[in-house]
């Protein structure tokens, strides 16, 4: 290959390039290549960062699975896997069976979802296709994410002073006993607390459909209903899920209002405005007062119990957004 050299300049003839070799050149060269390799090595520390963080988040769950199991051993040998549908909890007579506890919390989470559905897809698109800006949107959205921020304590006192009576009259006119406190109650409750979940999510979700795809819709003379329906929600429908399963898991884990208004009983409900108990409650109730190995243990082995069931739900969720996504 030919060179010539001209002063600082050094020319060549394959390809017809130039390299500038002036010592001013050359320190912004040398600069750029420390900045280069700057660069790099913060990418590298970086990414280092996140992988172990994750494995951090990873040995944290199994960490938690390992010890519930570790501690539920006692309850595991002496009960066996009857513990899990037997009907009757009493600790005086060393008695103890989960299906009331699980069955209760279920039917108040899975009650108290389908409720907030409605309100919480509701909000969700008044907020992103109707009014995505002014004041009355920003009110709204400001106090549907208060709601997430109140503590949950609040909400079982409201629920006493104010949900409870009222709950109460519905009974009365539908002829059930009048208790007011039950399974219907903590999941009018649950429904009001997990609504900024699913709200919030379907909202952002909403907010980035591609407007060409909306525009291309009122182009063919369709209206806001008919968009809405054939391209918003067909288009957020996974996005829309994950709320909702978020707001499940939200459900599933509720202790302290749902404590305070669900009646706190070990009988199995009869029907949905009666008395009940969930895991997270009677664990909140009686842990303190556990005074045997094996009591305790049994307690801890709800808590796996209820650690199982999330994740079960939080895995059949996940195939069903898959499969939303992929179609």
């Amino acid at each position: 290959m030919d060179a010539s050299v001209e002063k600082d300049m050094i020319t060549r003839s394959e390809p017809l390039r130039v390299i500038n070799s002036s010592p001013g050149a050359i320190s912004k060269a040398k600069a750029r290549t420390k900045r280069s390799w700057r660069q790099i090595r913060t990418e590298s520390v970086f990414k280092r960062t996140l992988t172990i963080m994750g494995l951090v988040m990873i040995i944290l769950v199994l960490g938690i699975l390992l010890t519930l199991i570790v501690q539920s051993l006692p309850s595991i040998k002496s009960l066996g896997i009857k513990y899990l549908w037997s009907k009757v909890w009493d600790p005086v007579q060393d008695i103890y069976g989960a299906w009331p506890f699980l069955l209760g919390t279920l039917l108040s989470s899975f009650l108290a979802l389908i409720i907030s559905i409605p309100f919480s897809v509701s909000i969700a698109i008044f907020l992103g296709e109707y009014h995505p800006k002014g004041w009355l949107p920003n009110f709204l959205k400001n106090a549907v994410e208060l709601i997430a921020a109140i503590p949950s304590v609040i909400f079982g006192f409201w629920g006493l002073a104010v949900l409870v009576p009222m709950v109460r009259i519905l009974e009365i006119h539908l002829g059930v006993e009048p208790i007011g406190v039950g399974i219907f109650s903590s999941s009018l409750i649950l429904s009001i607390m997990i609504i900024p979940y699913a709200a919030s999510l379907g909202r952002s979700m909403i907010t980035m459909v591609p407007s060409h795809l909306k525009e291309a819709a009122y182009g063919l003379g369709a209206t806001r209903w008919e968009v809405i329906r054939s391209v918003v929600l067909p288009y957020t429908r996974s996005g829309l899920f994950a709320g909702i399963l978020l707001s499940l898991g939200r459900a599933l884990g509720e202790t302290m209002a749902v404590t305070m208004v669900i009646g706190n009983t070990s009988l199995i409900p009869k029907n949905i405005f009666a008395p009940g108990n969930t895991m997270a409650s009677v664990i909140a109730n009686e842990f303190t007062e556990a005074d045997k190995p094996v009591y305790v243990s049994a307690l801890i082995e709800l808590g796996l119990v209820l650690f199982l069931v999330t994740v079960v739900i939080n895995i059949i969720g996940k195939k069903i957004i898959d499969r939303f996504t992929n179609d």
